[in-house]
């Protein structure tokens, strides 16, 4: 039972209780049930308790209260904590037998909830479900099909999703006690890279064990290179799948070889967040440059103080993978030599064995010296830091400027516990030598495996269809996802009122700044990416040159790109209709978030 669904049932019960206060005496336990639900939901939002705020709460004399309180302490039944370095003032939290007795009396209430309203499949227990204030309560209904199949055939329409707020909301929406859609059994969250790990073993299982899967964008040419997926022109030509609202940019991150594999279920862009008050107070205008984000943040970092000019991700893996190829963007290249297109650049029509990198090249070494002088004004542990580490530090004020995605970034304003709430201006990537400032999209897509049987392929679209269409998706940025991949939804002047990030967005995408090729889609990303984590990585912690591990970089993706399959490989296969290509694999390395 999560945090969410522990303030949920607290204010159910709140809500039951104020017709009993307002109707019968008072009744002695009053004081106590003031004081308990007070702190914890003061501990779950991250909120400062003193003596006397929680006596002005009890519903009692001041002096009686200080007595309660007081004795409360001493049992252990509340505990004080120091405030400050000098440690002469204190806030009080829930000890822990205050704590452990009030979770299991939620859960106890949950359980009793669930009775109430009927469990919904044999074997299935409360936990199954969800009871809290999902921030897609909002969600337009499913489609009537969908609930009908559900409750006459005990349909479960199983999910593969990657383990982000983002998905987990959306699996808590399904799994609503209040609905009757889905249990938590039919939603599996994985972590980036057991997320790969699970598509790939996914594949090769006779039957799959998902009638949907989520695919990292730049993952998608390998899987359709390799026929994992199928081929969703036909749903939508019939118009079960609509695409015809996607920002170009967007529908082109589902595509590969001119067919479509996939439906944009949310898109995430490479920013810099910086904090505004800061720099206001200190009269700094916001970065444009790598060297305006340098000078910045030697102007905030003060380590000892436990204040940091900058967070980036720089961790072993996917994370300082991507963030070598986001600044190498930022001087202008992409990372193999891809086509001019009308977004920047694009592989459409090029033959991939002809593609040579740039790694190393003055961009490349542009961009290693930026990530070098970054260490100085970072944590000092900034090489093992990634995405949640990185955002909590920024959340609770230890960073003047965090390099992140949309996605992560709107638990700047929505998190209970962040104490950035409106002191964040987003900012489009600062451009590095030669480069502009054109921000990198990630995201995912909604993809059915191609070894799916047919009989589920329709209610697996019908699924994807809803979830991604144009109502259900402006439900999400109403409610704090700043996602808007279709025009209509970054359009609605009420989703783009209510989230920062969206108005924001929106403006890259009206100046064209938002691009795809620094993270190309193509068959080798996944070994493109190991090579650049393991020699970036190297480089920023001194094990190696820059120019060396720029040079092994370089020799290593030469050697990959060599070997994919040319358009005669692919004719002489007979591969063009859509057939498996097993190429050899390359696990990621592992997930530090």
């Amino acid at each position: 039972m999560n945090d969410y669904e522990v303030l949920r049932v607290i204010e159910f019960l709140e809500q039951t209780r104020e017709p009993f206060r307002k109707g019968m005496p008072a009744v002695d336990d009053e004081p106590i049930w003031n004081i308990t639900t007070f702190l914890i939901k003061s501990e779950i939002r991250g909120q400062v308790v003193t003596v006397s705020t929680l006596a002005s709460v009890t519903g009692i004399p001041y002096a009686t209260s200080m007595r309660l309180i007081s004795k409360l302490v001493e049992t252990g039944t509340i505990v004080r904590v120091p405030r400050g370095k000098g440690g002469k003032s204190h806030a009080l939290q829930p000890g822990p037998a205050m704590r452990d007795a009030f979770r299991s009396y939620a859960r106890g209430i949950k359980a009793l909830l669930a009775r109430t309203v009927g469990l919904r499949g044999l074997g299935e227990d409360e936990e199954q479900y969800y009871f809290g204030g999902t921030p897609l309560g909002a969600q337009p209904l499913p489609p009537v099909r969908l609930i009908e199949r559900r409750a006459s055939e005990s349909l479960g329409i199983r999910f593969l999703l990657n383990d982000d707020n983002y998905f987990s909301s959306m699996r808590n929406m399904w799994v609503d006690l209040r609905s009757n859609l889905a249990s938590g059994r039919d939603f599996s969250l994985r972590r980036l890279p057991d997320l790969y790990a699970e598509v790939l073993a996914n594949a090769e299982r006779p039957v799959s064990e998902y009638d949907v899967i989520t695919v990292n964008m730049p993952w998608l040419g390998e899987l359709a290179e390799r026929g994992l997926l199928k081929p969703l022109d036909g749903l939508v030509a019939s118009d079960v799948l609509d695409v015809s609202d996607f920002h170009p940019v967007i529908r082109s991150t589902a595509e590969w070889r001119q067919r479509i594999y996939g439906i944009p279920i949310y898109c995430t862009i490479g920013i810099l967040a910086a904090r505004k008050d800061l720099f206001e107070d200190r009269n700094i205008g916001f970065p444009k440059t790598f060297d305006d984000v340098i000078e910045a943040g030697k102007r905030f970092h003060q380590p000892d103080q436990g204040m940091f000019g900058a967070v980036w991700d720089g961790a072993l893996g996917m994370p300082i993978a991507s963030s070598f190829l986001f600044f190498l963007g930022a001087c202008g290249t992409p990372p193999i030599s891809l086509n001019p297109g009308p977004y920047g650049f694009t592989s459409e029509g090029m033959d991939l064995a002809q593609l040579v990198p740039l790694i190393d090249s003055d961009a490349g070494r542009a961009t290693l010296d930026f990530m070098q002088r970054l260490l100085d004004i970072s944590p000092p542990n900034a090489l093992g830091l990634a995405w949640d580490q990185n955002l909590a530090l920024f959340l609770s004020g230890n960073a003047a400027m965090a390099y992140c995605w949309t996605m992560r970034a709107s638990r700047m304003e929505y998190d209970i516990q962040s104490v950035v709430k409106r002191k964040v201006e987003y900012l489009p990537q600062p451009a590095g030598p030669s480069g502009g400032r054109a921000s990198p999209i990630g995201g995912f897509v909604f993809a059915i495996p191609a070894n799916l049987p047919e009989e589920r392929v329709e209610i697996a679209a019908e699924a994807i269809a809803w979830m991604t269409s144009k109502d259900s998706m402006r439900a999400h940025v109403r409610n704090g996802f700043p996602i808007a991949p279709r025009f209509s939804t970054s359009a609605d002047p009420e989703a783009a009122a209510g989230s920062p990030i969206v108005r924001f967005v929106d403006s890259l995408a009206k100046r064209n700044l938002l691009t795809t090729w620094q993270r190309p889609n193509i068959p080798a990303y996944t070994q493109m990416e190991r090579v650049l984590s393991a020699e970036v990585h190297a480089a920023l912690s001194g094990s190696k040159s820059h120019q060396a591990a720029l040079s092994a970089a370089n020799a290593a993706i030469e050697r990959i790109l060599a070997a994919s399959p040319s358009p005669k490989d692919r004719r002489q296969e007979g591969l063009d209709g859509g057939g498996a290509l097993r190429s050899p694999t390359c696990p990621l390395s592992a997930d530090v978030s």
